[in-house]
């Protein structure tokens, strides 16, 4: 897809999306004021920031093998560690969001396709001290830079990579852990891989696991499977952010609901500001 045809399907969900203050369901606000609304710094921001700055100077190449869908920016095999940095990577503002997320639901087995560099990973598992973080990396080269992050960082989080093809690597990590809390898949962007994905973890989720996509509107294909998965019977709440989506699971729900939800100060009249 596009950029110009991102920005279209930006601008359509923006129009159409709540904030806190319309929502009524009490744990969908919970999750907006908690998650999109806390503009706290914690405590782990500043050094996995650090880190980031670091890969974004490193102007060395190297091979990259991409079994995914690929860059929108970068399309070569051999890449720069700071192209990498500056479009593979999950932005400062998505990164902490996912740290939000599970420092409100508190996870503790945790699963994500998609290292990339690391930084992600170094969010969500410092987000619960608790927590156990597998991490899938495809590509030898760029694992082996995660892995240095992981060694750099001097929080006492519990983070393993497993490097290799997701289908070969996912299994293998359900496997180690007792129950799946926590999923964020990333790093195919194609729709059947997706989907697999999502029916791969679901054997191992229960009730209050929480599944985040990433890029969901990244293609058309992207679009389609998070179409599908937010239909699925078994998902009885869905939340599309537009740059990631986020689906529960909980029979509380009982009526399926699906909000499309941006952060309040994107829509300042939404709090008053301006009057009636």
């Amino acid at each position: 897809m596009s950029h110009l045809k991102i920005v279209r399907r930006f601008l359509s969900f923006y129009w159409k999306a709540d904030t806190v203050y319309d929502i009524h369901s009490p744990f969908v606000f919970e999750f907006a004021n908690a998650v999109l609304e806390d503009q706290r710094n914690f405590y782990a921001f500043e050094e996995i920031e650090f880190i980031r700055k670091q890969y974004l100077k490193d102007t060395r190449t190297i091979q990259v093998e991409d079994y995914g869908a690929g860059s929108l920016v970068d399309k070569r095999n051999e890449r720069k560690i700071s192209s990498i940095a500056k479009n593979a990577l999950s932005s400062p503002y998505r990164a902490k969001l996912l740290f939000r997320l599970i420092n409100l639901y508190k996870p503790e087995n945790l699963i994500e396709l998609g290292t990339s560099l690391g930084i992600s990973a170094l969010y969500q598992a410092s987000a619960n001290y608790n927590a156990q973080l597998i991490t899938l990396e495809g590509s030898t080269a760029i694992a082996n830079l995660a892995r240095q992050s992981f060694q750099q960082y001097n929080n006492p989080v519990q983070i393993k990579l497993l490097q290799g093809q997701f289908k070969d690597t996912l299994p293998k990590a359900l496997k180690e852990v007792p129950k799946l809390d926590y999923a964020f898949i990333d790093g195919n962007h194609r729709k059947q891989p997706t989907l697999d994905y999502f029916e791969t973890c679901y054997q191992y989720a229960h009730e209050d696991s929480i599944f985040v996509f990433d890029d969901i509107h990244w293609s058309e294909e992207m679009e389609e499977a998070w179409d599908e998965i937010c239909k699925d019977e078994r998902v009885r709440l869905s939340i599309d952010l537009f740059y990631c989506g986020i689906i529960f699971f909980k029979k509380e729900f009982r009526v399926k609901e699906h909000y499309n939800i941006v952060a309040a100060k994107w829509k300042p009249w939404s709090m008053g500001f301006f009057g009636k």
